[in-house]
């Protein structure tokens, strides 16, 4: 175990890894690229009876695409393997592993029972020869088979990092489709990688910049059906709607959710003057945080509810600054050239992430919150509006190609800079809001 540790963190990290004291895994904080991914290996599981063959390859096969879709690991072939697993029990076979290079190894079964599916797994120290972590067991419908796959990468990848996952995670988005001066929109929720597209309005009215609620059930999304932009909060189990109130002549834009989900900040023009207002949903009573001529917008939370990050013109350009939740003096934190939009705190904290632009390009960068040491992650025509995945590992945002026949798109990338690489799905889309694990 203590061999198969160091290699890790060899391979994952160029900064220094900080054990806990407690008895339980050691814990690496992954804060830069990869020098070489993990090789890892994913016998087919072994299907129990003949009604799991099919889920059982699928599911293997998804564990695959998770892991090796981080870029942290690398899938070893089954062409190359010695070994030949055939039964959930047999006892692991480690120098043959050991001789193909595997660090680590997975191996799982599954069972089909009518609509009832049951996923084992087990992960194992290839170069140490033990067991990492205790085999678990996972038991879901049929249905649900690529969320069993997601939860056996999750434990898998948090296993062996020390973070947790995000692929049994889903993202809301803005699915657009028609030409670029007539483009119509609507609210869509996919699972992380793509799949699993569901329509949550339709088109006949301009949605934008949609947000997950901390524990995924509700989305908030700015609406122009009354021919205003107005904020609209959906419960995403059954499409059901609530509108915050706001005046005749006030536009409420740019939504998120406060952390216990209970409160909305956003911002509010009116009379020619944008500030940050925060909104209780239950009894409706509106807080003005921001009292400037200068255009406040952007809002969103630290982690511990304490602070908003937002962006702000006051300084005479578009720059990112920090204030306390309950309104006040805020600090600027962005200097460097150009201008700095959309900014999102981290879920872990410490970072924030931004949309910036400057000499023509735009950009999806990260900074300290002190905004120091920052990263410039992607450069093109027009990238803009990340979002962290619930790890704090990954960003997420919306690019759109030059021309009268650009089109919408999402990618991500590892907050390294790392592992661009564009998010599969039919159509165009933007403005993607990463949630929380589900439970």
């Amino acid at each position: 175990m203590r061999r198969f540790l160091i290699l890790i963190l060899a391979l994952l990290l160029a900064a220094p890894a900080v054990a806990q004291n407690d008895p339980g895994p050691l814990r690496l904080t992954i804060t830069d690229g990869v020098i070489e991914p993990l090789p890892f290996a994913v016998p087919s599981f072994q299907a129990e009876n003949a009604e799991a063959q099919q889920v059982a390859s699928d599911i293997s096969r998804l564990v695959v695409q998770d892991l090796a879709g981080t870029g942290l690991f690398r899938e070893i072939p089954a062409s190359a393997f010695i070994s030949q697993v055939s039964s959930f029990a047999q006892p692991v076979a480690y120098p043959d592993w050991r001789a193909i290079s595997a660090q680590a190894l997975i191996t799982g079964a599954v069972t089909v029972s009518g609509d009832q599916l049951v996923v084992k797994f087990r992960l194992y120290d290839v170069f140490s020869g033990t067991e990492l972590g205790e085999g678990q067991q996972l038991v879901g419908t049929v249905q649900g088979w690529r969320r069993m796959a997601h939860k056996v990468a999750d434990a898998t990848y948090s296993r062996i990092t020390g973070e947790s996952g995000y692929f049994d995670s889903r993202v809301v988005f803005v699915s657009e489709s028609g030409p670029k001066d007539n483009r119509q929109k609507r609210l869509a929720v996919m699972d992380y990688d793509g799949a699993n597209v569901q329509f949550l309005t339709d088109s006949s009215s301009i949605v934008l910049a949609p947000r997950f609620s901390p524990n995924g059930d509700r989305v908030l999304y700015t609406s122009f059906q009354s021919g205003f932009p107005r904020i609209n909060v959906l419960n995403v189990a059954n499409v059901g709607q609530q509108q915050l109130g706001t005046a005749p002549g006030e536009m409420a834009f740019s939504p998120r959710f406060s952390r216990d989900g209970n409160s909305v900040i956003y911002s509010l023009a009116n009379g020619g003057n944008t500030d940050i207002y925060r909104t209780n949903l239950a009894s409706g009573q509106h807080i003005r945080l921001t009292e400037t001529p200068s255009i406040e917008t952007a809002p969103s939370l630290s982690p511990d509810g304490s602070q908003i990050v937002f962006e702000s013109d006051r300084s005479g350009t578009q720059q990112l600054y920090i204030m306390s939740s309950n309104g006040g003096e805020p600090r600027r934190i962005s200097f460097g050239e150009g201008r700095y939009g959309t900014p999102v705190w981290s879920p872990r904290g410490d970072l924030v992430a931004f949309t910036k632009q400057n000499a023509g390009r735009f950009h999806i960068g990260v900074m300290r919150t002190d905004g120091s040491e920052e990263r410039l992650l992607t450069s093109s025509f027009l990238d803009e509006g990340p979002t962290w995945s619930p790890n704090g590992r990954v960003i997420m945002f919306s690019r759109e190609t030059q021309g009268a026949e650009g089109t919408s798109s999402m990618y991500s990338v590892d907050i390294s800079g790392r592992n661009l690489k564009a998010v599969p799905n039919q159509g165009g889309a933007s403005d993607p809001s990463w949630g929380p694990l589900q439970p």
